[in-house]
């Protein structure tokens, strides 16, 4: 699947079910009355952030998002049953905004962050709620209301703890397979990355962890459009450290440094403010010497070239990703900057099934309108007033996740319970119940 940071869609929440007109025609009940029931509520539409997504490809498919429309009353009093919710799985980091208004509605930058975009309409009345003393045989009914529907831009911007920003072929790429299990496109070539990549990064001892992304290389003049632009810069918005990557064979460290704070600048000036290391890569190819290793030090770490970060200077490593020289100095530097959690680790406090991708309730993502495998839930448009606004729904709320509660399980078999999953019995215990349904001697379907 192509990498796909943008895109347009309309989304559309379910119409209500209209009311029903209807009598009672029974034997004895010669003025039984009116007894049409209610529609039912149109189905919503949600988003909801999945941290196994990294794009937003799986929703060209469609530019229609439908969720369904509730069900019309019938006799007898029967209310219409509720339309479907629609569900639309995103990557963690997306924004959503107002086509039209360019308004930004919501940032779902944590795993499993939902917004509800459209509200299904409310299901019209019977004519059961039109009887008066005048009137005892009404014969009409209400119609079921629209459900609210909406033009949405989606713009994705990649959660990362520390963002890999350097000329082409300065090797961004080689140095991201280094250090994580990732395997970029590498070759001998400028512009060889053309898509942000994304690593997970662990010290040494394994407990810790944090994601580096690799944007495709900046050049100068990329503020007016040269080369792939900044439009992937993006993705590095969120970062809490940049790595300046420098390549050592041009012997110029100074002038690329430059270079690069000035692109930056021209897309956004809070990016310089922010904490940095410069890497010096590719010394392999280089003639590395003592001289010319206390020369970039005393150029690159001059305070004047850092007016944005007073009190604090990038500190400087040597390596060859090529050679994997130097990577544990570098991942030693990365993780002394994140005293605190990562986004990593906080991922993984939040996603305990590592990074799993949707279940079947939500595969990815939606499906087109009319589609009848289309992923429905069940927190729906019950718990929304059908008149409330925009602006007055709660756009974003976080579930969390119950944990196995032993406490709670009765019966003899309760130790033997395993914490797999919550809420999940293992083989084990199938077992025995089939196996003491067996001594009773009872069967039949009916017998568990």
């Amino acid at each position: 699947m192509r990498f796909v940071d943008e895109i347009t869609i309309h989304v559309r929440a379910g119409h209500g079910g209209a009311g029903c007109v209807s009598f009672i025609r029974e034997k004895f009940r010669e003025f039984g009355g009116p007894d049409g029931g209610d529609g039912g509520k149109g189905g919503t539409v949600r988003f909801r952030s999945h941290s196994s997504l990294q794009t937003l490809g799986a929703l060209l498919k469609s530019q229609l998002y439908a969720a369904k429309n509730g069900e019309p009353g019938r006799g007898n009093q029967q209310t219409g049953a509720h339309g479907a919710d629609l569900i639309i799985h995103v990557p963690v980091g997306t924004e959503i905004f107002d086509q039209i208004t360019g308004e930004k509605l919501a940032d779902l930058d944590r795993y499993d962050s939902e917004y509800v975009a459209a509200v299904g309409g409310i299901g019209g009345l019977g004519n059961q709620h039109f009887a008066t003393s005048i009137n005892q045989t009404p014969t009409h009914a209400q119609p079921g209301m629209p459900g609210q529907e909406f033009e949405l831009h989606l713009r994705l911007k990649l959660l990362a703890d520390v963002g890999l920003v350097g000329l082409p072929n300065a090797g961004k790429s080689t140095l991201l397979a280094a250090v994580t299990q990732h395997q970029p496109k590498i070759a001998d070539y400028a512009f060889t990355t053309l898509t942000p990549n994304l690593g997970i990064v662990e010290n040494e001892s394994g407990v810790r962890r944090l994601i580096l992304a690799d944007i495709p290389g900046i050049i100068e003049g990329a503020s007016k459009g040269h080369g792939l632009g900044l439009a992937f810069l993006r993705h590095i918005e969120r970062v809490r450290l940049i790595v300046y990557v420098i390549d050592g064979a041009n012997l110029e460290p100074l002038t690329e440094i430059r270079l690069l704070k000035s692109e930056l600048q021209s897309y956004s000036p809070e990016l310089l403010s922010r904490p940095a290391l410069i890497v010096i890569n590719k010394v392999d190819q280089m003639d590395y010497d003592l001289e010319f290793a206390q020369d970039s030090v005393e150029q690159l770490r001059s305070p004047a070239l850092w007016p944005e970060t007073p009190g604090h200077i990038p500190s400087i490593v040597y390596m060859s990703a090529k050679e994997k020289r130097g990577t544990a100095e570098f991942i030693t530097e990365l993780f002394a900057a994140f005293p605190e959690q990562t986004l990593a680790e906080a991922v993984l406090v939040e996603d305990p099934s590592g990074l799993k991708a949707p279940a079947a309730s939500g595969t990815g993502d939606a499906q087109p309108p009319g589609d009848p495998d289309s992923p429905a839930t069940s927190p729906g448009a019950d718990d929304l007033p059908a008149d409330r606004s925009r602006d007055q729904s709660p756009h974003i709320k976080t579930k969390s996740k119950p944990a196995l509660d032993r406490e709670a399980v009765r019966g003899p078999l309760a130790a033997d319970v395993e914490e797999t999953e919550p809420g999940l019995f293992t083989h084990k215990i199938a077992d025995q119940l089939l196996d003491k349904n067996k001594e009773r001697g009872s069967g039949g379907e009916d017998s568990l």
